[in-house]
This record gives C-alpha cells, sequence and structure tokens, in this order.
C-alpha cells in the first residue's frame, strides 16, 4: 500500500481491536462491544505519531472510565512486528502510538518501488469522469481566467486519473449561437472598413473591438480579396465567421499546447444543433412534460423543476416557495435553439450517448446562477443532474505587479491575454501560481514574485529543492557513492528529529492526492510540495551527508533520493517541469 498514513490508521485500529478482544477474553473489561473510535495525528509529536480514542468512545458501552478501559487495552497490546515502537495513554484516554523504524523504512521502501506513480491508487474504481475546462468563446484571445481554469482543470484531470478514475478531458467550442453572429458582424464591419474608410462604415456599439478583430479582417481581405461586398451579407459573414473559427481554435489550441494543455476532445457546439441533437433533446423534455408554449417560443418549466430539486434536497416548501424562481427559453419565435438549449444537450450528451458517470465542469463564478437550473433539467431528462453533473466555480485572477493590479494588455487594451502573460514569466511558474488556491479562493497572481529567483517564490523554492538534490546526487556519485537500495538502508540511523519529520512529509503525498480528488482541489498539492521542500531544506541545513560514517551517508543518500523523486513526482501532477539544474 503506497499510502503509509492510511496504513498506519488501519494498523491502529486492528492493533486496539485485538488488544481489546484479549483482554475481554481475560475478563478485564466486558466483551461484545461495537466501538467507533477515531484516529488522528497528534499536532505535537509529543502526543505520539497517532492517537486513538478507543476508550473514550467505548466508556458509555462498556460502563467503565476511559481510562480504565485505556490501561486494560494497553496492558494486553502487542506491537511486536507492527508499525510502531510504544504506546501510552495520554489525557482523558487517549490511546498515543509511537512510530518506530519499520515504518520509517517501509516509506523509503515504497517511495522506491512504486517510483514515478507513487501516490497513485484504484480509489476511484475506473469511475469513467470528464472534466471540461476552459471553453473560452473562440471570438478572441484567452484572458486570465481561462489561464487559471486552464491549470485547475488539467491539473484536476490528472489527479483523479492518479486515483483510479478513466478521466476525459474536454473543451466546449462555442462556435454558434448569438457570439459567433456577433464574431461575424465584428470582422465584417472592420471588412468594410478598410475598403470604404473608417468614416464610411459605423462599427457596431455591441462589436467585438479587440485589435484582434482589425486583424481578422485584414487577413481575411489579404486571402479572399475585395470582392466580398458584392455578396449577400448572409453568405459574407457566414464566411468570415467560418474564417475567423479557423484562424482563432488553431490559436487557441496552440496557446493552451504552450501551456501544456492538451485535450482528449474539442466538441463543437455547432455539431449538437447540425445533428438534429438539440432539437431532439427539447423534444424529449415537451415529452416528459416539462416544456410549455408561450408567445410562439418554446419554454423550460424551469420552477417546477428546481422546486422538485429542492425539496429533494431537503428544503421546506416554505423555503422553496420564497425563492425567485424563473423559466427558461429554449426556442425562440424566430425558430433558434438558445444556448441555454445547447447546453441541456451538451450535457444530455456526456451523461446519456457518451456514458460518463460524472461531468465536472470548471466554471467562472459569474456562471453561478446556471448550475442548478442546468442540473435541474437533466434532472428532468432523468440524468441525475444533481448528483452526475458537479461544477466548481473559480473565483477572479488579480494580476499584481509593483504591488498594485495591472489592468491593461500591451497589445489590445482589454483583459491581459494567456499568451501576453506567457511572454512574461514562464509556463512553470504560471501553472504553479494558478494552482496554488483553491477555485473558491479569488487569487493574487504577483507578476514580481513569479519572475524571483529565490526562496519567496514558491515554485522556485520547489524546484531548487529537486535541483539541489540532483546536484548532491551527482557530486557523491562522482565521489563513488551510489543511491543504495532501500532494503540495505538501516532506518534507524535516520533518527533526528528533521529525518523523521522527512520521512513523514514524505508519507503524505498518497493522502494528499487523496484529498485533492475528494475536494476537486489540485491546490493541495502545491501546499504538500512546499511544506516538503521546506522539510528538505531544514534536514539538508541540519544533517551531515558528505563525510559521515558510511552507514549514515547511505541512510541520508536514500532519503535525499525519495525526496527528489517525490518532488518529481507532484510536480508531474500539476504539470510543473522537475529540473535537474538551476
Amino acid at each position: 500500500m503506497s499510502n503509509m498514513i492510511k496504513a498506519a490508521k488501519e494498523q491502529v485500529a486492528a492493533l486496539t481491536q485485538a488488544a481489546y478482544e484479549r483482554a475481554a477474553q481475560a475478563g478485564v473489561l466486558p466483551g461484545g462491544a461495537a466501538v467507533n473510535a477515531t484516529i488522528e495525528i497528534p499536532k505535537d509529536v509529543k502526543n505520539g505519531d497517532y492517537a486513538s480514542s478507543f476508550a473514550m468512545a467505548g466508556a458509555k458501552a462498556m460502563h467503565m472510565a476511559p481510562r480504565a478501559i485505556a490501561q486494560a487495552v494497553v496492558d494486553h497490546m502487542d506491537l511486536s512486528g507492527s508499525f510502531f515502537s510504544k504506546v501510552e495513554i495520554a489525557g482523558p484516554g487517549f490511546l498515543n502510538f509511537t512510530l518506530g523504524e519499520r515504518w520509517y523504512a517501509q516509506v523509503l521502501s515504497t517511495i522506491e518501488t512504486e517510483g514515478e506513480n507513487y501516490g497513485r491508487s484504484d480509489e476511484g474504481k475506473g469511475e469513467k469522469i470528464m472534466v471540461e475546462f476552459v471553453s473560452a468563446n473562440p471570438t478572441g484571445p484567452m484572458h486570465m481566467g481561462n489561464a487559471r481554469g486552464g491549470v485547475l482543470g488539467d491539473s484536476l484531470a490528472n489527479i483523479l486519473k492518479w486515483v483510479g478514475c478513466d478521466t476525459w478531458k474536454e473543451f466546449y467550442v462555442n462556435d454558434a449561437g448569438n457570439q459567433i453572429a456577433k464574431f461575424a458582424k465584428s470582422i465584417d464591419a472592420r471588412y468594410q472598413q478598410l475598403l470604404l474608410g473608417e468614416e464610411a462604415v459605423e462599427f457596431p456599439e455591441d462589436g467585438y473591438h479587440g485589435d484582434d478583430i482589425r486583424e481578422l479582417a485584414q487577413l481575411f481581405r489579404e486571402k479572399e480579396g475585395d470582392g466580398w461586398l458584392e455578396r449577400s451579407e448572409d453568405e459574407r459573414r457566414a464566411a468570415m465567421a467560418a474564417y475567423g473559427l479557423s484562424i482563432n481554435i488553431p490559436r487557441m489550441k496552440a496557446d493552451l499546447s504552450r501551456y501544456k494543455i492538451e485535450y482528449d476532445e474539442w466538441f463543437l457546439e455547432s455539431e449538437l444543433h447540425s445533428s438534429g441533437y438539440v432539437e431532439e433533446t427539447v423534444g424529449l423534455l415537451a415529452s416528459k412534460g416539462w416544456t410549455y408554449e408561450k408567445d410562439g417560443a418554446v419554454w423550460l418549466n424551469t420552477t417546477g423543476l428546481l422546486k422538485e430539486k429542492y425539496l429533494r434536497e431537503g428544503k421546506s416548501q416554505e423555503q422553496v416557495d420564497k425563492l425567485d424562481l424563473k423559466d427558461d427559453v429554449l426556442r425562440r419565435q424566430n425558430g433558434f435553439y438558445t444556448y441555454f438549449a445547447a447546453d441541456i444537450a451538451y450535457h444530455r450528451n456526456k451523461l446519456e450517448k457518451r456514458g460518463f458517470d460524472k461531468a465536472i465542469n470548471i466554471w467562472g463564478a459569474d456562471h453561478h446562477g446556471h448550475v442548478a437550473r442546468l442540473q435541474a433539467a437533466l434532472d428532468g431528462l432523468g440524468l441525475d443532474g444533481s448528483h452526475r453533473l458537479i461544477i466548481v466555480l473559480m473565483q477572479l485572477v488579480n494580476l499584481l505587479q509593483d504591488g498594485k493590479p495591472v489592468r491593461m494588455s500591451k497589445r489590445s487594451g482589454k483583459a491581459i491575454a494567456l499568451h501576453d502573460l506567457l511572454d512574461e514569466i514562464s509556463v512553470d511558474a504560471a501553472r504553479y501560481f494558478f494552482n496554488s488556491r483553491s477555485a473558491t479562493t479569488p487569487l493574487d497572481f504577483d507578476l514580481d514574485l513569479a519572475v524571483r529567483e529565490d526562496s519567496d517564490n514558491p515554485v522556485y523554492y520547489v524546484q531548487y529543492a529537486h535541483a539541489r538534490i540532483c546536484s548532491l546526487l551527482s557530486r557523491l556519485a562522482e565521489e563513488g557513492h551510489r543511491v543504495p537500495e532501500a532494503a540495505a538502508v538501516d532506518a534507524a540511523l535516520l533518527s533526528t528529529a528533521e529525518e523523521k519529520a522527512l520521512i513523514k512529509t514524505l508519507s503524505q503525498l498518497p493522502e494528499e492526492i487523496r484529498l485533492a480528488s475528494r475536494d476537486l482541489d489540485p491546490s493541495h498539492i502545491n501546499r504538500y510540495l512546499v511544506a516538503l521542500a521546506g522539510d528538505f531544506h531544514r534536514f539538508y541545513n541540519s544533517c551531515r551527508i558528505k563525510g559521515e560514517e558510511e552507514g549514515l551517508l547511505e541512510a541520508r543518500l536514500k532519503l535525499s533520493d525519495a525526496v527528489r523523486s517525490v518532488l518529481a513526482v507532484g510536480l508531474s501532477i500539476i504539470g510543473v517541469s522537475a529540473p535537474e539544474k538551476m
């Protein structure tokens, strides 16, 4: 088992239960008590490494004082062959277990055996999960919010795969609907201005004003010539939309690839419409009684769906009646389906047609009001959207430089674009910083800190620890000291507080991966890596390696190599490189 924390907790439970049964058999404790004890890791190592509440939890069932129960359990405890060297009674009756050298040796052995797969598990049991993230409109460059969503989604998909889920990364391309019509109208206006002059053609007030639209109009003119003014507006704009997308989507793919993000699929919204899938989905909702017609449009009875959802989730009828709920248009009077209708169809496609057990979306916090409505619509289709569709709402990023907010892009005068950011800082720094806080927390991104090469910069701090170990191994190899196998190391020699703390931190990665998957929060890994790097630097500064007696040198060399390996694993999960030299 790679999760040595879980293994230790399970052994505490087993040892305690066995001791209780022996005490009961001896007549010291009453038999047959079902005790539901907690097992925790005390903050202060003076209270042992693991603490069980068995005695307090069993007091009522056994009709005895907790300390008396604890004494009987300790008197019948057999630690031989276990991970623990001693067990003591503390406070009201806690059983405090202290780890022995066998556990510390097993951590090093596990890291050696599992290597780059350290921390993997089958906890996800092959659950088929789609993670959809970024999904930015292809009408312009990707911005800072997309940059944060990109690394959160990519890292989360990696973590879910690490715990045994069958994960799929997807980008939903909004290549249909109002924003594409506005995109085409904007390119068309700039194209006409190129030919007729800016004064002669008024640019639409609701158009896209960025310089990228001017560039697309110029590129379209260079490719297609000046004759498009003679074509019909519909024909012209359809061609311009198609051309603009043919430029922008590959640019998005290139920017994301540079950002170390590769998708399993780029799914086109237009295919949902052209295949009739949106129409079919609205028809299904109608057949289940969830739609009605009013003013020539088709509406979804969102109010009814949400009331059912909220009552199922435990809200009272009075609470539900007070909510300001509204219905949604699915098909407008002109026969065009709304974005919401396409979104319902897309998620039906995920859960029903493609059979994903769960769909996880990384969305901006401004989509908050959309979450329950979409889940309820899927509930109405019988797809259990309230449980199978999971939305991670991502808070805003504040970009800082010289301690002040940065609001403008050098190129477009609009929000900072991802490609602009990656011109300023490394991809590693961008990925690390954007993943450094939970998605639900606003993020201050300090550009000055991201480019600093010192211990205040967390990504530098972690990468430097890895490079420092690689350099150490290289120097010692030149002197004939190779990293030994774990079986050849005497773990009892790793006895200082710094060495024990470092091995304990090494043991935590599998548990941090489990917690990150449970919480859908990959920033667990960032915090873990900083803690591990810190523990290594403290160990390195207080525990000499070079020049020590051979057995101790080899033990510390093995410990250092284990840290190198685990740092590389953690960095790989969040898509950051582990350099050997810095």
